[in-house]
C-alpha cells in the first residue's frame, strides 16, 4: 500500500532554514506528481508546492515563492522541500502527498520561533 514518511522538521529561528524529506513506497513514484502541504495550528491544510513527475515543472503558493524549493529524486522515491528565510507564519505540520492517491503520512512539525 502507499506509504509516505516525512522527516526533517524541527524548531528554527526566524530567517533560518530546514530541509524536509518525504520517502514514498507502495507505488511507482516516478509516475506521479508530488505535493507538499502544510496545516498551521487552528487552520485548514493548504498546498505549498507541487512538482511534476520528472521534476521539470514546479509550482508554489504565493506565500512561499522565492523562499521554498521543491525537488525530487526518483531513484530514491523521495521528494524534498528546502525552506529558507523561514518566518513564524511558516509554523505548521508539513505533509507530502502523491497525486491521485488519498494517502497522507504522519507529517513533520516545523516551528519557527525565537
Amino acid at each position: 500500500q502507499v506509504q509516505l514518511v516525512e522527516s526533517g522538521g524541527g524548531l528554527v529561528q526566524p530567517g533560518g532554514s530546514l530541509r524536509l524529506s518525504c520517502a514514498a513506497s507502495g507505488f511507482t513514484f516516478s509516475f506521479y506528481d508530488m505535493m507538499w502541504y502544510r496545516q498551521p495550528p487552528g487552520k485548514e491544510r493548504e498546498l505549498v508546492a507541487r512538482i511534476g513527475r520528472d521534476g521539470g515543472s514546479t509550482d508554489y503558493a504565493d506565500s512561499v515563492k522565492g523562499r521554498f524549493t521543491i525537488s525530487r529524486d526518483n531513484a530514491k522515491s523521495t521528494v524534498y522541500l528546502q525552506m529558507n528565510s523561514l518566518k513564524p507564519e511558516d509554523t505548521a505540520v508539513y505533509s507530502c502527498k502523491a497525486d491521485y492517491f488519498n494517502t497522507w503520512g504522519q507529517g513533520t512539525q516545523v516551528t519557527v520561533s525565537s
